[in-house]
């Protein structure tokens, strides 16, 4: 048997963290603290509840089609297939701005496609909310034309946030291609041979919602 190994490709998410400029971070409280609990149970048995309230688009996330129409699939109509055990490869630009020609000759059908630019490096700074790198028109074109599975990226956005009819999102998303991003860790993924998953919670009529991204590697 193929020894294996896990790369997590995930940030942490943290109580007041921004992810994306203008929207709040998350609220990460007690709803029942392990003092209070021990009222409820035996003698030396205590729990912790926790409580969280946030805006959907906080850390690394998943954006189904739902996320941009709203006759889209929501995150509890995507098949796990479109999100786990998906062969991968990883494309190394460092942008900012990341044309077709980066996956020229590159078979992307049925795959993860994930953009390593290494804007991951900024993560929790201002810096990292400006100038990021981005897919063009024709670059999302060209993997939806060649049947990617889904895309992701370890920067801010998968678009140019000074384009207001954000093409990537609308090209990927309107072909049911889901996109992950605010990735990170993707230098230390191979270029391709291993499998990715990135699976949210099955939330009906939500587009959006935090992942724990992951690598999955057959070793030599």
């Amino acid at each position: 048997m193929r020894a294996t190994r896990l790369i997590d490709l995930s940030h942490e998410l943290e109580h007041g963290m921004i992810t994306y400029k203008g929207l709040p971070g998350p609220v990460i409280c007690d709803y029942l603290t392990r003092e209070a609990s021990r009222a409820l149970y035996a003698r030396g048995t205590e729990f912790h509840i926790g409580k969280i309230e946030m805006v959907a688009n906080t850390c690394t996330y998943v954006d189904a089609p739902f996320h941009r129409y709203a006759d889209g699939k929501d995150l509890a109509n995507l098949p796990l297939e479109s999100l786990a055990h998906l062969e991968a490869v990883v494309i190394r630009n460092r942008g900012p701005e990341i044309g077709a020609e980066a996956f020229a000759g590159l078979g992307v059908r049925d795959k993860a496609v994930l953009v390593h630019s290494g804007w991951d490096c900024h993560w929790r700074t201002s810096r990292y909310l400006e100038g990021h790198p981005y897919l063009t028109r024709d670059a999302a074109r060209t993997l939806a034309n060649g049947g990617a599975a889904l895309v992701g990226i370890d920067s801010h956005n998968i678009d140019d946030t000074r384009d207001g009819t954000r093409p990537a999102h609308t090209i990927l998303l309107g072909a049911g291609i889901p996109i992950c991003e605010h990735m990170c860790n993707l230098g230390s993924a191979p270029d391709a041979g291993f499998r990715f998953y990135a699976v949210p919670v099955k939330v009906k009529a939500f587009g959006t919602f935090p992942v724990r991204a992951f690598a999955l590697v057959e070793e030599e």
